[in-house]
């Protein structure tokens, strides 16, 4: 009779975690069992599987330079990486979409029951820095609003007074559309010509009334010339159910309200026959008139009023439009600008 006892069960260390319960699961095999589970149950494409394996990978490697064992990441790991791929030169984008699939990864290792927390869960990424909004120079944009197309009479009347009315009023493409031909209780906007005004409904129903030029009004009466009392290219009567589209001020062939993306499509097309070096869309007119406006008076307030802009700083983005003018200007114009300018970016850490 053998005298052996039973056979020795494997205990995990005593006082741990349930994290240090895996410690034996390596890395990779938690990495698998959870892009399986992705894969399978959540049925996740395989584009997507493959980018979280990326993601974890380089998570992976993270923590083996620490080292730390996956179950082990602290929050103040995340923040430390997140930190090392910043400064990496990895876009605020890009930090997001990694921390997004490490932040399911750990939810997934929370319900396992393999961390008490997920050291994800409170870590953003980095703000991406805002784009400068896109501006016409200013010559641009004048040949842009003078440019005649070679459409019919009606269409290109139409298009000229939208041009002069974004342009040159700073009008969002929401508020030109929901311009009517004339003032009343249920209009979202109108333009009074003999005030010379635009009274528009802009975000947050919150309406303003902006200036409108001597060349606007010229270009809206040749429009309301030949727009015809139901909007359309015919003298059609109106239907009961047409006559909201009938009051609108810009319509489109059928007399039907023109729409926002109709304007971007008729705005785009109109670049490409003046010969633009980029397709023009309405925010850009509203951009260059915000630009130019500021060049001109330097009243950053005004500028604020004519857009309609709840906070100055969300107007203060063109004072960085305008700076970016008046830095071309010296490069062009002073004899000591390139120089300068090129030993300053040399020197440059």
């Amino acid at each position: 009779m053998s005298n052996a006892g039973p056979p020795q069960v494997a205990k995990a260390p005593s006082g741990g975690s349930a994290a240090h319960a895996v410690a034996s699961v390596g890395a990779t095999d938690l990495i698998e069992k959870y892009l399986e589970y992705v894969r399978v149950e959540k049925r996740l494409a395989a584009r997507t599987v493959e980018l979280y394996a990326l993601d974890l990978q380089k998570l992976s490697s993270f923590a083996a330079k620490v080292p730390v064992a996956l179950p082990d990441v602290k929050n103040n790991h995340i923040r430390r990486w997140v930190a090392q791929m910043h400064s990496g030169g990895r876009s605020g984008r890009g930090i997001a979409l990694i921390l997004s699939g490490w932040r399911g990864f750990y939810t997934w290792l929370g319900r396992q029951g393999l961390v008490a927390s997920n050291p994800v869960q409170d870590v953003r990424s980095p703000k991406a820095p805002k784009p400068l909004p896109k501006a016409l120079a200013v010559d641009d944009a004048v040949q842009f609003a003078d440019f005649q197309s070679d459409d019919d009479a009606w269409l290109e009347a139409r298009d000229a007074a939208m041009v002069e009315l974004l342009y040159g009023s700073g009008l969002r493409v929401g508020e030109l559309v929901g311009l009517d031909v004339v003032a009343s209780t249920t209009a979202r906007g109108w333009v009074d010509m003999q005030a010379a005004e635009a009274h528009v409904l802009g975000k947050g129903s919150k309406r303003r009334t902006a200036p409108v030029g001597k060349v606007a009004l010229q270009a809206l009466e040749r429009w309301l010339q030949l727009r015809g009392p139901s909007g359309t290219q015919t003298a059609a009567p109106v239907a009961a159910t047409q006559a909201d589209a009938a009051s609108a001020l810009f319509t489109g062939r059928n007399g039907t309200r023109l729409t926002a993306q109709s304007v971007w499509q008729r705005l785009k097309r109109r670049s490409l026959m003046a010969g633009m070096a980029t397709p023009v869309h309405p925010h850009m007119l509203r951009h260059s008139f915000a630009s130019h406006m500021l060049q001109s008076s330097g009243d950053l307030r005004a500028v604020q009023e004519l857009l309609g802009h709840a906070n100055i700083t969300t107007t203060q983005v063109y004072t960085r439009l305008d700076f970016q003018h008046l830095a071309k200007a010296y490069d062009a114009a002073h004899p000591r600008a390139k120089l300068g300018r090129k030993k300053n970016r040399e020197d440059a850490p």
